[in-house]
């Protein structure tokens, strides 16, 4: 089993202002190490015909957010990709999915009104897509 959850900050950047050297270290961080870890793991994987890669963006990979505009990007072409592995590599045993969590983490939240939800719940999440397979994408609201 592989689980890709990076995260390096939220960078405030609109989308009128992307640029490549702002949207670069973005895909890089997020995009090129997936595909990097996966490359480490898939083909032990595919040898012993089983396997699960679960990857982790926030909400803004389905519905962007304007002030995240270049994380955003990064953030659904990995989306776009870990769908594509799961539809390719799931004849082959292989379980591909994202988890898109859109909600501050903690037991509670940081402020009155934030959506929330505590890491056991959104681990819950993770084991789901591991055990029950076939699912490629699990999104958590507040």
């Amino acid at each position: 089993m592989l689980e890709f959850s990076p995260y390096a900050g939220l960078n405030r950047i609109l989308p009128a202002e992307v640029t490549i050297d702002n949207l670069r270290p973005e895909i890089e961080h997020l995009l090129y190490g997936a595909v990097t870890a996966v490359g480490a793991v898939l083909p032990g994987m595919l040898a012993a015909g089983t396997g699960t890669l679960l990857f982790t963006t926030g909400g803004g990979a389905i519905a962007p957010y304007p002030m995240l505009a270049a994380t955003n990007a990064a953030q659904a072409a990995l989306r776009n990709w870990v769908h594509n592995l799961h539809n390719t590599l799931g004849e082959q045993g292989i379980q591909a999915a994202t988890v898109a969590i859109n909600v501050f983490i903690g037991a509670t939240p940081p402020a009155p009104g934030i959506p929330h939800a505590a890491p056991d719940q959104i681990a819950q999440a993770y084991w789901a897509l591991h055990t029950e397979r076939g699912q490629h994408e699990r999104v958590i609201n507040g």
